[in-house]
C-alpha cells in the first residue's frame, strides 16, 4: 500500500512541476506530457486497488485511508482540468481560445462534475439529497445573478457568431473603440481618447454593432462642408473632386465620391466620401482633405460659409488681380506686404496644362518657382526600375525650389494628374524678395531640405551636392551665391 501511494503522489508532483514550469514550451507537447502522466497515474491506481470509482480500502491505518482518498479525488480533479485543456487546445478555434470564454465555462462545469463524482464514488456520500438541495440553491442563485448569467450566455452567442474579435475597431451601442479583451462577462474597448470602456455582453448582444475592421484594409471616412448657395454646384463638385485627387492615401477602389446632401437658403451641404486602407490613417486623411477642399474651393472662387451667416455672393471676388490672390494662397508669401505682392505678381507667367503633361523632368535644373493655381500635380521619383509617387501638389503649393535656390537638378518628375493652371516666377523676380525678406529664404530652404530628406529615406538616387555635412546650411550658402545675397 505504501508504494502505490508514494508513486502516485510522485506522479502528481511531477504533473504540478510540468504545469507550473510550462515545460515543454510547446503547448501541445506539454499537454501530451501531462496526459501521459495522468495515464500512468490511472494505471497505478486501478492496478493497486485504488479505483477512483470506489471508496479507498482501509488497511488498518486511517492516515493511509485519507491519503488514498486524497489521491483518488486528485485523479478526478486532474481529469476535469485536462479534459477542459484538451477541448481548448485541440478542438476550439484560435479566436475562441484567445477569448477564454468557452474554456472558463466548460472548465467550471467539468470541475463541478468532478466534485460531485468525488463525493459520490470516493467518499460515498449521498448525493441525491445534495443534488436536490443544490438544485433549489441554483434557482435562488440564478435569480440573484440573472444579470451576470445573461452576460455569460450573451458572451457565448457573441463568441459563436463572432461579429467582432480582439483587435477590431468597433462601435457598440454608440461607444467606439478598439477591442482589447472579450471574456465571459464583458467586452473591453480602448477609445480614441485612451480610455477603457467595459460593455456588458448582454448590452453588446442587443446593440447595433458597427465593425470598422471588416472588410479588412478598407475604411471609409466622410466629411461634410457647408457652401454658400450662390456658388454653382457644378463648380463646387469639380473643386471637391480635385481635392480628392490630391490625397495620395485615398484608395482608387472603391471610388471616392462627392454628392450634394441638402440645400437651404443659407447654404448647400456637400458630402465628401473616401476610403483608406488603414484605420489609423482616417484622422490624418480627413485633416488633409479639409485643407485641400478649402484650397481648391478658394482657387475656384468659392467661399466656405458657416450655416446661419448669409451674405451676398461677390461675383467679382478675386477678379481684380488674380495673381495677387494666387500669391496670397502660398504660405511662403502670405505675410508679404501688398506692394511687394503686386510687384511679384506682375512678374508671374501663367500656364495652362492638361492631364498627363510633364511639367518638370527628373534631372533638369529649374530656373523658376512653379505655383499651383488649380488642378493636381504628382511628383514621382525613381528607385531603381521602380517609379514611386512621393507627393501631390494642389492650389497654394510650390515645386521647383531645388533648381531655383541652389541650382540642383530635380530628383522627381512632376506630372499633371488633372487639367489646371500654374504660375511661374523666374529667378530675377524672386531675388529682390530674397534680399528684402530673408525669412522667405529660410522657409524655402527648410521646405526643400525636408523634401530631400524624404527622398533620401526612400532610397532614391541623389546628386553628389547633397553629400555635404549640413544640407540646410549648404542650401543657404548656395542661395547667397546664386542670388548675390549678403545676409
Amino acid at each position: 500500500m505504501d508504494n502505490p501511494l508514494i508513486f502516485g503522489f510522485a506522479l502528481v508532483a511531477i504533473d504540478v512541476v510540468v504545469w507550473r514550469s510550462a515545460m515543454p514550451r510547446n503547448e501541445v507537447a506539454r499537454l501530451l506530457t501531462r496526459l501521459c502522466i495522468y495515464g500512468a497515474l490511472s494505471a497505478l491506481l486501478f492496478s493497486s486497488g485504488l479505483s477512483p470509482f470506489s471508496e479507498p480500502p482501509f488497511f488498518g491505518s486511517r492516515a493511509l485511508y485519507v491519503a488514498g482518498a486524497v489521491l483518488e479525488i486528485i485523479w478526478w480533479l486532474t481529469g476535469a482540468r485536462l479534459l477542459s485543456i484538451v477541448l481548448d487546445t485541440l478542438l476550439l478555434p484560435k479566436t475562441w481560445r484567445r477569448q477564454r470564454l468557452f474554456e472558463d465555462v466548460f472548465g467550471a462545469v467539468a470541475f463541478l462534475a468532478a466534485v460531485v463524482a468525488s463525493l459520490a464514488f470516493v467518499l460515498e456520500l449521498p448525493v441525491r439529497g445534495l443534488v436536490a438541495t443544490s438544485g433549489a440553491l441554483a434557482i435562488v442563485l440564478g435569480l440573484a445573478i440573472q444579470s451576470t448569467l445573461s452576460d455569460v450566455f450573451a458572451g457565448i452567442v457573441i463568441n459563436t457568431t463572432e461579429p467582432y474579435e480582439v483587435g477590431n475597431w468597433v462601435s457598440i451601442d454608440g461607444v467606439e473603440g478598439k477591442v482589447l479583451e472579450m471574456n465571459w462577462r464583458a467586452t473591453h474597448l480602448l477609445t480614441g481618447q485612451g480610455d477603457v470602456i467595459i460593455v456588458p455582453n448582454a448590452v453588446a448582444a442587443k446593440a447595433k454593432i458597427t465593425n470598422s475592421s471588416r472588410p479588412a484594409a478598407l475604411h471609409g471616412l466622410t466629411i461634410t462642408l457647408e457652401i454658400t448657395p450662390e456658388a454653382r454646384p457644378g463648380v463646387v463638385l469639380d473643386a471637391l473632386r480635385l481635392a480628392l485627387e490630391g490625397v495620395r492615401a485615398v484608395l482608387a477602389e472603391p471610388a471616392p465620391s462627392v454628392v450634394v446632401k441638402g440645400a437651404s437658403v443659407q447654404s448647400l451641404s456637400y458630402e465628401v466620401t473616401a476610403f483608406v486602407d488603414d484605420m489609423g490613417k482616417k484622422g490624418a486623411v480627413a485633416n488633409e482633405l479639409y485643407d485641400l477642399c478649402y484650397r481648391h474651393l478658394a482657387a475656384a472662387g468659392v467661399d466656405l460659409r458657416a450655416p446661419g451667416d448669409p451674405r451676398p455672393y461677390d461675383l467679382a471676388a478675386g477678379s481684380g488681380d488674380g495673381r495677387i490672390d494666387v500669391l496670397r494662397r502660398v504660405q511662403l508669401f502670405a505675410a508679404l506686404p501688398l506692394d511687394e505682392l503686386a510687384r511679384l505678381a506682375q512678374a508671374l507667367s501663367c500656364h495652362a496644362y492638361e492631364a498627363g503633361e510633364v511639367l518638370i523632368t527628373s534631372g533638369s535644373v529649374s530656373d523658376a518657382l512653379t505655383i499651383v493655381d488649380s488642378g493636381v500635380l504628382s511628383a514621382v521619383a525613381s528607385k531603381g526600375a521602380e517609379q514611386i509617387e512621393v507627393a501631390r501638389f494642389g492650389p497654394g503649393e510650390t515645386c521647383g525650389e531645388d533648381g531655383l535656390l541652389a541650382g540642383l537638378p530635380a530628383r522627381v518628375t512632376v506630372t499633371a494628374l488633372t487639367n489646371g493652371v500654374i504660375y511661374r516666377a523666374k529667378k530675377d523676380a524672386l531675388t529682390p524678395v530674397f534680399k528684402n525678406y530673408p525669412h522667405i529664404v529660410q522657409s524655402m530652404c527648410g521646405l526643400l531640405s525636408r523634401r530631400q530628406q524624404t527622398l533620401d529615406k526612400m532610397g532614391t538616387s541623389k546628386p553628389a551636392a547633397q553629400s555635404e555635412e549640413s544640407f540646410f546650411q549648404w542650401l543657404i550658402d548656395r542661395v547667397r551665391e546664386l542670388h548675390d545675397l549678403t545676409f
